[in-house]
């Protein structure tokens, strides 16, 4: 038998986090002033449609959305542009372009010049670059990694002439062979720094930075060039496949708070981007998900 509220109604659902399943407090309502900063990225809630992830953000109170290619793709771009901009909603970042490693340029390069003008039509500031690892059978890591230099500087003034910021996301060095040959922040500075503020820029995403030791010094120097904050946390054991090894905010071992602070203090104003990997996460509820990302949020980073 159900237990009467207070006003003599039903009592409220028990809350539990996702994944953990423990239980949890209410979640923050719409409009409260400390998610004001909160974007929510597609891949957190996989099993959404991009109409069904902009609907959840709204009932949930998270303001910006994290868009991927190949939903928005599903969704088709023009009515995803439409259902975001109708819904009031700000898109944080666009996932995703890069892979630019290989030995086809002209194929990789023509790709990415789709998916910058899909960020332009979507009304993304910035394109996340995941820029590639070793070609199958190559170990040739320095030839991989100027390759994917001068394809940037190929796609940056394109990039530019569209409003969009190529963002390239460094990736923690596990995913070095195959996703990106930049493994440090600091790595994707230093090729940052050789094209105008706002026309190249980096990502700080907390599961790929947290273990560097020089993480905070190159915080402090990326600044202006910081062009998206990713957030979520380091859990172990690790899976089998190690890129769904990311966690809640506050379930791991990252100091994502600490990150935060750094990335506020060296001048960055914008979203922070919920962006988990996860096959337990995308296995529940997504409205539950929405919910533990909102009362991470206002407990860790707000």
């Amino acid at each position: 038998m159900a237990v009467g509220g207070g006003h003599g109604g039903p009592a409220a659902p028990a809350a539990f986090d996702v994944p953990s399943g423990a239980p949890a407090g209410a979640a923050p309502e719409p409009g409260d002033p400390r998610l004001a900063r909160l974007s929510l990225n597609q891949k957190t809630v996989d099993n959404w449609s991009l109409p069904e992830a902009v609907q959840g953000c709204l009932r949930a109170g998270i303001g910006a959305i994290g868009l991927w290619r190949e939903p928005a793709a599903e969704t088709g771009i023009a009515r995803s542009a439409r259902l975001v901009r109708e819904a009031g909603l700000r898109v944080s970042s666009y996932c995703r372009g890069g892979f630019l490693t290989g030995y086809d340029r002209t194929a990789a390069l023509e790709e990415n010049r789709r998916a910058i003008d899909e960020a332009a039509e979507l009304g993304a500031p910035c394109l996340v670059m995941v820029v590639g690892g070793l070609p199958e059978g190559d170990r040739d890591l320095v030839g991989a990694r100027a390759r994917m230099a001068e394809a940037v500087a190929e796609l940056a003034p394109y990039a530019a002439e569209r409003g969009v910021c190529l963002a390239l996301e460094a990736l923690h060095p596990m995913f070095c062979a195959d996703r990106a040959v930049l493994s440090t922040l600091g790595q994707a500075l230093d090729i940052a720094e050789l094209f105008p503020v706002g026309q190249v820029g980096v990502v700080v995403d907390t599961y790929h930075v947290w273990w560097d030791p020089r993480v905070y010094q190159e915080i402090a120097r990326a600044g202006e060039r910081i062009a998206s904050f990713q957030v979520c946390d380091w859990v172990l054991p690790l899976p089998a496949d190690p890129l769904l090894g990311r966690g809640m905010v506050g379930d791991g071992h990252a100091d994502i708070p600490a990150l935060h602070r750094a990335v506020d203090a060296a001048g960055y104003t914008g979203d922070i981007e919920v962006e988990i990997f996860n096959a337990d996460v995308w296995a529940a509820d997504p409205d539950a998900v929405l919910a533990t990302v909102t009362r991470r949020h206002v407990h860790h980073l707000a």
